[in-house]
């Protein structure tokens, strides 16, 4: 039905991680949690820089 469609929920890639990351350290720092929200952003600058390296080598292949 939608052919177009590049980035879909449920597909597991790293991208889509990292912003599930990103918004539960959003969530866990407005409600207070510091110590949920710190781990919550480095597990996502993780995903994000693998997800850029990844993105690098796949273009060079």
């Amino acid at each position: 039905m939608f052919d177009g469609v590049v980035f879909q929920i449920g597909e597991g890639g790293f991208l889509y991680w990292a912003i599930a990351f990103f918004v539960l350290a959003l969530v866990a720092a407005a409600v207070g949690a510091r110590g949920i929200a710190g781990i919550s952003m480095e597990i996502a600058r993780i995903f994000v820089l693998l997800f850029i390296v990844l993105a690098i080598v796949a273009l060079l292949l």
